[in-house]
C-alpha cells in the first residue's frame, strides 16, 4: 500500500472508512483491526498523543502524519510508555510552554524552562516542578492584566473579527513551529530509547 497515493487523513473520528480517516483509524485499518480510533495494536499512549495531533493539525500538516502508520501498528505492549510519557511532558514543560511565554514577553520564565535538564524521570520532574510553578505564576499574572487591559479599553469588541484575525496571522508562525515539533517529537516518542 502506498500511503500518499491512497489515504487522506481527516480530523476527527469518523463512523466508517467511508466517511474519512484520522490517523488512529488509518492504523486500524492497516493492522486488519475492525473500524476504531483506539486500535489495540497501538500504544495507549501514542493512540492519545497521535488522535489529539491528527486533530490539532490542518490538511497540509496532517499528511505528515501518513508514514507513521505502519510504524504505530507494533507499538502496544512494547514496555515503552514511561519513556513515552517523560517525552511528551519534557516536550510540554521545555518546547510548548516557553514557545508560548516568550510570545507572552516572559522571555525570563522561558529561558528558566528550557534551561531545565532533561524530564526522563521523577527526580527530574521534582527538581522542575518550582521552576514549571513560578513560570505559571508569572503566565496567570501577565494574563490577568492583559484581560484587565482589554476589558478597560473594550478594542477587541470593537474590531471584532478583524482584531481576531490580526491576532490568528500574528501567532501563525508559533502554531507552525510547535506543530512541525509536535510531528517530531510522534517520531521520538515511536522509539524512545534511541533519544533519550
Amino acid at each position: 500500500m502506498t500511503y500518499p497515493d491512497t489515504i487522506t487523513l481527516a480530523k476527527g473520528a469518523h463512523k466508517d472508512r467511508s466517511d474519512g480517516l484520522c490517523l488512529l483509524e488509518a492504523v486500524a485499518w492497516f493492522a486488519g483491526e475492525p473500524h476504531s480510533d483506539h486500535p489495540a495494536c497501538v500504544s495507549p499512549v501514542l493512540a492519545a498523543y497521535g488522535r489529539s495531533l491528527n486533530d490539532a493539525l490542518g490538511d497540509d500538516s496532517r499528511r505528515l502524519l501518513i508514514p507513521f502508520i505502519s510504524v504505530l501498528s507494533r507499538t502496544a505492549g512494547d514496555g515503552l510508555d514511561e519513556a513515552r510519557g517523560y517525552l511528551a511532558l519534557d516536550w510540554i514543560i521545555r518546547v510548548y510552554t516557553p514557545a508560548w511565554l516568550d510570545v507572552a514577553g516572559l522571555t525570563r520564565e522561558a529561558r528558566a524552562l528550557r534551561d531545565l535538564r532533561c524530564i526522563s524521570d521523577m527526580a527530574a520532574v521534582q527538581d522542575a516542578r518550582p521552576v514549571v510553578l513560578s513560570a505559571w505564576d508569572a503566565a496567570w499574572a501577565a494574563a490577568r492584566a492583559a484581560a484587565r487591559d482589554a476589558a478597560r479599553a473594550a478594542a477587541w469588541d470593537a474590531a471584532g473579527d478583524a482584531a481576531r484575525a490580526a491576532a490568528r496571522d500574528a501567532l501563525a508562525p508559533i502554531v507552525t513551529q510547535l506543530q512541525d515539533s509536535a510531528i517530531i517529537l510522534l517520531s521520538a516518542m515511536i522509539q524512545p530509547e534511541t533519544t533519550t
